[in-house]
């Protein structure tokens, strides 16, 4: 069972899923910009200077918010339907591979149950993904509409992110496959029935599950200490070197913003990538 074949047999969902939030997110990465030319506007309006009709910004900006907001309303009630009925179906598959291969009760259950995370990924990463990519590469294109500068400051930071990255999932990914050998062991533990059992079984899994959040945490605050950097460079640029308006000013803090938060989201993203990779070796036809 790989994360291929399921896009290829459950397209149509996905694809209203990841449509939905395409439009939802794209929408929303106007929003800085917009709402900073409505600033301006208000500043000319108040002062008297009138370079800026109000109107036409004002009217932009809230027809993006409700685009982002209606199109956001219809994905998390469209959305739940399609991934239950996807989860049904998986777990149905399971249930039929573990009765061709004579596997125990306990283990078929396990695995029905890790395979939730397959519809997790899809209904919940898959779209954090896609927000965070839309997030980074749409702040980076508008920044370089404010000063190229910016935008160069802001790449600046791939590098560093791309050797993170690589090291953080070489460590994760091992503690993961730890991670789900406890978890298939679960219904036979319980079948003991001997609490004790029990404990030292959840207490073996969080200590597990503890070393993941460890690194986590580690690559979060190396993450952060170069976001810091970045920001504070950005933050030069826009005040000393450009002769920025009141209304760019915010937009650029909102965009770096944006850059910053989607960038230290990585780490969650790419430890339910690691699971999931460990998940789908488990579950493929011949193994399983």
């Amino acid at each position: 069972m790989h994360l291929s074949d399921l896009m290829k047999r459950f397209k149509g969902g996905i694809s209203i899923a990841l449509s939905l939030v395409a439009v939802e997110n794209v929408a929303w990465i106007f929003e800085p910009f917009l709402f900073g030319w409505v600033i301006d506007a208000l500043i000319d309006t108040a002062t008297g200077k009138g370079r800026i009709m109000l109107t036409l910004p004002l009217v932009l900006w809230v027809g993006a918010f409700m685009v982002n907001s209606i199109v956001g309303a219809l994905r998390r009630s469209i959305v739940q339907k399609i991934f239950l009925r996807m989860f049904t179906e998986i777990a149905a598959d399971v249930a039929a591979m573990g009765k061709k291969h004579r596997l125990s009760v306990s283990k078929t259950a396990a695995r029905a149950e890790l395979s939730r995370e397959y519809v997790t990924f899809f209904q919940y990463r898959v779209p954090d993904i896609m927000d965070q990519t839309i997030s980074i590469v749409g702040t980076v294109l508008a920044l370089t509409f404010y000063d190229w500068r910016i935008a160069l400051t802001c790449l600046c930071i791939v590098l560093p992110l791309l050797f993170i990255t690589k090291f953080y999932i070489q460590k994760v990914i091992v503690l993961q496959r730890s991670v789900h050998d406890t978890r298939e062991e679960a219904y036979e533990i319980f079948s003991q029935k001997e609490p004790e059992l029990v404990r030292a079984y959840y207490h073996s899994m969080a200590g597990q599950q503890q070393k993941i959040a460890n690194w986590g945490a580690v690559n979060f605050l190396i993450m952060r200490i170069f976001l810091l950097g970045i920001f504070m460079i950005v933050m030069y640029i826009a005040i000393d070197l450009a002769q920025f308006t009141t209304g760019n000013i915010y937009s650029i803090v909102a965009y770096l913003w944006t850059f910053v938060t989607s960038s230290e989201y990585l780490p969650e993203l790419l430890e339910s990538w690691t699971s999931l990779k460990d998940i789908s070796r488990r579950l493929k036809t011949e193994d399983v």
